[in-house]
């Protein structure tokens, strides 16, 4: 009997194969499972009654279900204000950034740019040196930005990171299409707008998305430079909340006296600012992982 040594081999390297898969799925399910089972424990904590949050009966199904946190919170003027200033300041800061990020990156791909690689020198330290929260205070300050709306938007209009992400994507893009454009007399302008930008969707959405979720997500500027709770952020006005929530007293004040109620409230809260931002996420998935390879083209 004749044993074919290249067939047993291929079935070897095919069960190892299949093996690995395994194991990778396996390694996916869990790090899915770390990511999902704190939001699944989070909603359930939000439509649970109070009796059972002060048992500490609630870990990833509800008990006691109700819709009284989120009937509050929709309830109450200062929430849903909160979510449409955000809404729009999220769309304004995202789309003013895709502006500053492309009109940024663009440029630099010209060799005939003067004095290109120290602009890439200056652009590219600053991604390791920061002034500091003071200086940065003092510069707003001085600015007359303190307690204006347009110190959340101005200030964190460009990320270097992003636009070193987008100007190596230019990179790849083959120069004849830049060099027949220039000879059939088209401007920068053109070529930017009917050449570079309709391939470079895929990135363009993978740093909409980044962009949007760090606006989302951003309080800390609104912490340090505003007053006007007219322009607090979601975010901001939830940490406000969960930390007044953390105190009896102000939970009896606010109305909150059944006792576990703000347990639930603070969970809802949080799903109330977080689900729209999920839900953006899906519908850019394939931008996403296309966008980021894309980004990695070298220089």
């Amino acid at each position: 009997m004749k044993i074919n040594v290249d067939d047993t081999s291929r079935e070897i390297h095919s069960l190892k194969t299949r093996i690995g898969d395994w194991v990778i799925i396996f390694v996916c399910v869990i790090i899915a499972l770390i990511c999902l089972i704190p939001m699944i424990n989070l909603l359930a904590r939000s439509l649970s009654g109070s009796d059972y949050l002060v048992k500490h009966e609630v870990y990833l199904w509800p008990k006691g279900f109700n819709f009284d946190a989120y009937v509050t919170v929709f309830k109450d003027p200062k929430y849903l204000k909160a979510f449409g200033w955000t809404v729009l300041l999220t769309v304004i800061c995202t789309v003013l950034s895709l502006v500053m990020t492309t009109l940024c990156a663009f440029p630099l791909i010209f060799s005939e740019l003067k004095g290109r690689s120290v602009i890439n020198a200056f652009i590219t330290i600053t991604m390791f040196f920061n002034a500091g929260t003071i200086p940065n205070y003092l510069l707003m300050q001085n600015l007359h930005l303190l307690d204006n709306p347009l110190v959340l938007i101005i200030p964190g209009c460009l990320s270097v990171y992003n636009m070193i992400i987008l100007r190596s994507f230019f990179y790849g893009i083959p120069d004849s299409l830049k060099e027949s454009a220039e000879l059939d007399g088209a401007s920068y302008f053109t070529i930017l707008t009917k050449i570079y930008l309709p391939l470079s969707k895929p990135v363009l959405a993978t740093l909409a998305l980044f962009y949007a979720v760090g606006r989302w997500n951003g309080y800390s500027d609104g912490l340090m430079y505003m007053k006007d709770k007219n322009f607090f952020p979601l975010q901001l006005l939830l940490y406000n909340i969960l930390n007044n929530l953390s105190q009896v007293e102000v939970a009896t004040q606010e109305g909150f006296s059944t006792p576990g109620l703000h347990e639930s409230l603070k969970a809802a809260i949080v799903m109330f600012s977080t689900i729209p931002i999920l839900c953006i996420y899906p519908g850019l998935q394939k931008y996403f992982i296309q966008g980021v390879t894309l980004g990695a083209v070298k220089e």
